[in-house]
């Protein structure tokens, strides 16, 4: 543990925090209720926090249990090649990115509401897609690892995709923008990244 707080201080603080609040907000309805994000409400300049607070708590125990194996299999090395305040800005501005599109998309739907860590944890996937795209990815149920730079456009066009079908009750949009969010944020805090991305790629 020791070693996490000291290579990836701020990731290792989301980390907590979040599972922390998540815990929170199962046992407690009031805590679910002023943190999760309702875009009818924000859009009229109401529960602004929500941007942020909505992805410090989850649905259920496999949401909470997902993102934050994503986020521990990424974060920690992102964070350790992009920096401490670099990873909190990426991070903290990804989650907030991530949800625009939907607080436009469903300001006038009184009944939507959307809650979890998805868009910046795409953030942080993506930005350590662009370190290393050759890393291999791990995807359930599929029973083999498929290379990064791969999983990365096949992910973009699935979010597309679902978030057309609208079959689920996932923020398919929170998904795709926090994705490109991360690669915006990556881009603009370490431009050196393009150099590497290319050499791993065998392009350079």
């Amino acid at each position: 543990m020791e070693e996490f707080l000291v290579g990836a201080p701020v990731a290792s603080v989301i980390f907590v925090i979040t599972i922390i609040s998540s815990l929170f907000a199962f046992s407690s309805e009031n805590v679910y209720s002023q943190m999760i994000l309702h875009p009818y409400s924000v859009a009229r300049g109401k529960r602004v926090w929500t941007l942020i607070t909505s992805g410090l708590i989850h649905g259920d125990w496999a949401h909470l249990i997902f993102n934050m194996f994503s986020f521990f299999f990424f974060a920690f090395q992102l964070e350790e090649v992009l920096g401490h305040w670099q990873f909190a800005l990426l991070y903290i501005g990804s989650l907030i990115l991530s949800d625009l599109p939907s607080v436009t998309k469903h300001k006038e739907d009184y009944r939507y509401h959307s809650l979890g860590a998805s868009g910046a944890i795409s953030a942080v996937v993506f930005g350590a897609i662009l370190f290393s795209p050759k890393s291999l990815i791990q995807i359930f149920p599929i029973p083999f690892e498929i290379p990064a730079y791969i999983y990365g456009p096949l992910y973009l066009v699935y979010c597309v995709y679902a978030s057309r079908q609208n079959r689920d009750n996932i923020n398919h949009d929170a998904h795709f923008y926090g994705a490109l969010s991360g690669i915006m944020f990556t881009l603009f805090l370490y431009p050196g990244v393009i150099t590497i991305f290319l050499e791993q790629m065998g392009l350079r």
